[in-house]
């Protein structure tokens, strides 16, 4: 009777050993404003000479989705935050344009390019400036606030990046279709949010099983946003 307990016992910690989580996954996409005038599309007035450089967004062609979960979970992480993220200066831009990092997670800062540039941002989260510098050095800085980090050059006006603190390391950005695999999420429910930085967030309730994959696909638009 005592070793068939004890062999049971033992199933049971090696399935618990083995057992790394739910899986969650879906498809991420953005919807135009509705009822927006038709020249949003082009046409009418963007067939001027004056207007030709005008940018119209495809909302079909939008990128750098995140997904992630809203909600600290140190207590219940399988996994450590990724310690170390680049955005690397190249081309007199920032690369890549959005990067999730997990907070408490070091940021590398490697210039790439034959001519100076000077990293700063005023955002609550993190203020910082880095000065100006070529390929002499690669400054680093540790994020340890949660929040958004907008990231400009002093000196060329078009660069900007986001660096995107998130509360646990639970997030992934979506790739060129939309498409995100978020895997080893510890069994339990929990707020998934879908960002992107020129849309309203959507947040949803996921329920993860132990085992297993749950589907959760977004659509991020205006319509959320209140009319006045």
């Amino acid at each position: 009777m005592l070793k068939r307990v004890l062999g049971l016992l033992g199933m049971m910690v090696l399935s618990a050993a083995g057992a790394t989580g739910g899986t969650i996954s879906g498809r991420v996409s953005a919807a135009p404003p509705t009822g927006a005038p038709g020249a949003l599309a082009g046409g009418s007035g963007y067939d001027s000479r004056r207007y030709k450089f005008v940018e119209k967004i495809d909302y079909d062609k939008l990128r750098d989705f995140v997904v992630y979960i809203d909600q600290p979970l140190t207590e219940l992480s399988p996994r450590a935050p990724v310690s170390t993220g680049v955005t690397t200066q190249k081309d007199a831009n920032f690369e890549p344009h959005v990067l999730p990092i997990a907070v408490g997670t070091t940021v590398r800062w490697p210039n790439e390019d034959d001519i100076y540039h000077n990293v700063f941002s005023t955002s609550d989260a993190m203020p910082f400036d880095l000065d100006y510098y070529k390929k002499e050095r690669v400054p680093e800085l540790v994020f340890k606030t949660v929040g958004r980090v907008d990231v400009f050059c002093a000196i060329h006006t078009k660069m900007h990046c986001i660096i995107l603190v998130l509360p646990n390391p639970f997030f992934v950005k979506a790739d060129d279709k939309g498409r995100y695999v978020l895997k080893n999420v510890p069994a339990g429910t929990y707020r998934l949010l879908a960002w992107h930085e020129r849309l309203p967030s959507l947040l949803k309730e996921v329920v993860v099983p132990a085992e297993g994959d749950v589907k959760v696909d977004f659509q991020l638009s205006m319509a959320v946003l209140p009319k006045y």
